[in-house]
């Protein structure tokens, strides 16, 4: 179970200098506010945790069962709902707001995100297949996939066979990436490293399991 959970939007990468004047990549990502708007317990759903909103939208833009979740709740419409399983929930109250200040510089963080859609895409892009001499003789199979396996025996393609096909698009988590700086005022936080997605994409953030 964890400690800390934050939902948030990758605004995109820069680098800041230490006290020693070395470059550090980092990430900025817009974490919070995020404001309670669901407690679950173990008497009620059989497990605790707390679910966190993000992204402030119009009223006018949610449904009505939506609408009504968060009127119960007591907070402004917004776009997005993670659920968090936190040690501490039984302290977390409906209308609490989770900001980006739950973190702190030298914190360790797991980071998930939805990776740039590549669409279809071949083995070499795909998989970084090697690719054939560009010399006279050689083409046009310079960048096919090559054999598929063996004829008679076993007379099929084995599964997990690197082909071509859709890149991209899928939900990875970054492990153990460093909190470098926070700005609680504009609700930043800065990892060191890349994190998965485009800018603008949603990511969760929460405190590492390996660290």
């Amino acid at each position: 179970m964890m400690k800390k959970g934050i939902i948030g939007k990758k605004l995109g990468m820069t680098q800041i200098f230490d006290e020693n004047g070395i470059v550090i990549p980092v990430t900025v990502i817009e974490a919070g506010p995020c404001p309670v708007t669901q407690k679950k317990t173990v008497e009620t759903d059989g497990y605790d945790a707390v679910q966190l909103a993000f992204g402030e939208i119009r009223e006018n833009l949610v449904n009505k069962p939506k609408a009504g979740h968060f009127k119960k709740a007591g907070v402004r419409a917004m776009r997005h709902l993670k659920e968090f399983r936190l040690e501490n929930t039984a302290e977390m109250n409906v209308g609490d707001v989770v900001a980006a200040d739950t973190f702190a510089a030298g914190d360790k963080v797991d980071i998930t995100g939805t990776t740039k859609g590549r669409g279809f895409t071949g083995a070499v892009k795909r998989w970084g297949h090697h690719i054939l001499r560009m010399t006279h003789g050689t083409g046009p199979i310079h960048r096919q996939v090559g054999s598929m396996g063996a004829c008679s025996t076993p007379s099929r393609v084995f599964k997990n066979k690197k082909m071509a096909g859709q890149y991209g698009n899928e939900q990875v988590t970054i492990l153990n990436l460093e909190v470098v700086k926070v700005d609680t005022e504009k609700n930043l936080i800065a990892v060191k490293g890349a994190v998965p997605g485009a800018k603008g994409g949603i990511v969760f953030i929460r405190d590492s399991v390996k660290a």
